[in-house]
């Protein structure tokens, strides 16, 4: 069963997806307006915004005909703490190199 960080994560792993997002963040769009940069069509558009969805890192909103997108910057808390045990995991390695080279200098 998949997880929701390995729908997060498989999701962001795709270039026009994280430029999706990154476009978001600056308030919504709706599907025409997100597929204006990327000179690709609205239905491959529509693709990325469904695993997105998917993912829980966006959600539609619903106004007249249309239904603009949104980020749902909270959903990414998850992939967050995930990275940020890692770094420090990595800090405290690195820490504990750095401790042993300077006894073995001494």
């Amino acid at each position: 069963m998949e997880s929701a960080l390995d729908r997060q994560f498989a999701a962001l792993a795709d270039p026009t997806r994280r430029a999706i997002l990154a476009r978001l963040a600056s308030g919504e769009a709706t599907v025409a307006e997100l597929a204006r940069p990327f000179g690709i069509t609205q239905p491959a558009i529509s693709r990325h915004l469904k695993v997105l969805e998917a993912a829980g890192l966006i959600e539609a909103g619903k106004m007249a005909q249309s239904r603009p997108r949104r980020l749902k910057a909270s959903s990414l808390d998850g992939a967050r703490l995930w990275i940020d045990g890692l770094r420090s995991l990595w800090t405290d390695s690195f820490d504990q190199l750095d401790q042993f080279l300077q006894q073995d200098k001494d």
